[in-house]
């Protein structure tokens, strides 16, 4: 099929799949259409290992959306598109630029869908096809354009078509039709701009021959100027991180127990602390070892420090770690509770690639290129558990939380219904019930069926 009857194509599914409806199962059943679609067009040169394992992540995210519907699956789901697409086309170019790229083709759509000769066909094309076009797509689009705006200038007008009783809602048909035009166009019409190789070039993550030129960063400093205040700024910040890590352990384990409302803002405001000693840790290693210090032989106690470093800075994520686990057995499990586990994971995670970017004297565009992929993993994990059931179960079993708390988390109405038999309500039964299949959930299908 050529591209602009693959565009029209999925255009038409998806106002089929959302007309009169929500969010719902709809959007799981376009996921899936996608992620076909982008495995039979894609060439076979790009058909690669990465790209058969994001085609199985886009299905099975698609699945998950189906089923819970949540925002997470939702972020999961539009991950694993836009890289399964960006993949489908570019075999060479760093991952981290799929966010980039199609950003940019969201902007210039209306320059790009004006250019009719990248995406229309050719002239020489069977006769039906042409006759489509021109008799039946661009009136059509002409038209719908001119009665809007007809609409809205004259009420008598307007009246000539709302005094009839019409089944189609012309304007949701309208704004769907543009929408998923606009899905179809981007997703499948992408454009890759020529900066974009240049950006590539610079998140390479081996070093090449003229990356070994010992030289300084800065006019004012020399080399051996600029290793010295790598060694004296490491040796004090590691100084620095030591009475650290001691002070907010003591704080942590050894004070008085404070009232739970103190204990939580705390618990919060130490693990933010954390997160961001972490980030500038990465950056300011990023700083020093970002060329010639990687392969310089004088540079050892420069990379022995920084090593020394990046350890404290996981023991400092480790005793987060058993804080927050601390408070989850005194408190009980919550979702910020176990987003507080995925962003130190993620920490611990970002520190071990940076131990490595050291030792095997990979560039910083390393570190990028292997922490998009860890986000993108934990994501989907996320999207896969069913986190609300996990925390239920947990606090039931620990009596932490009440009826009213414990119904606030999501998927856990079984728990409930056996837990509080007298208290357990759906309050959205009646949406379930009334709603098509279409805009429920594979959820609140098993919900409705029971």
């Amino acid at each position: 099929m050529k591209k602009s009857e693959i565009i029209l194509l999925t255009t038409t599914l998806f106002v089929t799949l959302f007309y009169g409806e929500s969010v719902g199962i709809n959007l799981g059943i376009l996921g899936i259409s996608y992620s076909l679609l982008l495995l039979f067009s894609a060439a076979e040169k790009f058909r690669t290992k990465t790209f058969l394992i994001l085609f199985v992540l886009s299905v099975s995210s698609s699945i998950a959306f189906a089923w819970y519907g949540d925002f997470t699956s939702f972020l999961a789901i539009l991950f694993s598109l836009c890289l399964l697409a960006f993949k489908s086309k570019n075999r060479d170019l760093k991952s981290i630029l799929t966010l980039p790229l199609f950003v940019l083709n969201f902007v210039t759509f209306f320059g790009r869908f004006f250019n009719f000769k990248d995406w229309l066909p050719k002239r020489n094309i069977a006769g039906s096809g042409q006759k489509f076009i021109s008799v039946i797509l661009i009136p059509v689009i002409f038209s719908s354009i001119f009665f809007a705006i007809y609409t809205m200038g004259s009420s008598h007008f307007s009246s000539i078509f709302s005094d009839y009783e019409f089944d189609l809602n012309f304007w949701e048909f309208l704004s769907l039709a543009c929408l998923g035009f606009f899905i179809a166009f981007t997703f499948l019409n992408f454009k890759t701009y020529d900066f974009f190789l240049g950006w590539n070039h610079h998140l390479k993550n081996d070093f090449v021959n003229e990356d070994h030129v010992k030289e300084s960063t800065y006019s004012f400093l020399d080399v051996d100027a600029e290793r010295k205040s790598g060694v004296v700024s490491f040796l004090a910040l590691n100084i620095l991180l030591l009475i650290f890590i001691i002070t907010f352990n003591y704080e942590q384990f050894v004070e008085i127990a404070k009232t739970p409302i103190e204990l939580s803002a705390e618990t919060h405001e130490r693990v933010n602390a954390v997160i961001l000693s972490i980030i500038m840790a990465i950056a300011v290693i990023m700083f020093y070892f970002k060329g010639n210090f990687n392969f310089d032989e004088k540079a050892k106690s420069l990379k022995v420090l920084a090593k020394i470093w990046i350890v404290l800075n996981a023991v400092l994520v480790i005793s987060a770690f058993a804080k927050n686990t601390e408070y989850i057995l005194n408190m009980g499990l919550t979702y910020k509770r176990l987003g507080v586990y995925s962003f130190l994971i993620l920490a611990i995670i970002g520190l071990i690639v940076t131990y490595f970017k050291i030792k095997n004297r990979k560039t910083n565009g390393f570190l990028f290129n292997q922490m998009i992929w860890y986000f993108y993993g934990t994501l989907l994990v996320c999207s896969f558990i069913n986190w609300g059931k996990i925390a239920t179960s947990y606090n039931l079993k620990g009596g932490f939380g009440n009826y009213d708390y414990l119904s606030t988390l999501k998927f856990n109405d079984q728990l409930l219904k056996e837990k509080f038999p007298e208290k357990y309500e759906i309050d959205y039964l009646e949406e379930i019930v009334s709603g098509t299949f279409l805009s429920r959930t594979l959820y609140d299908e098993s919900l409705k069926n029971n």
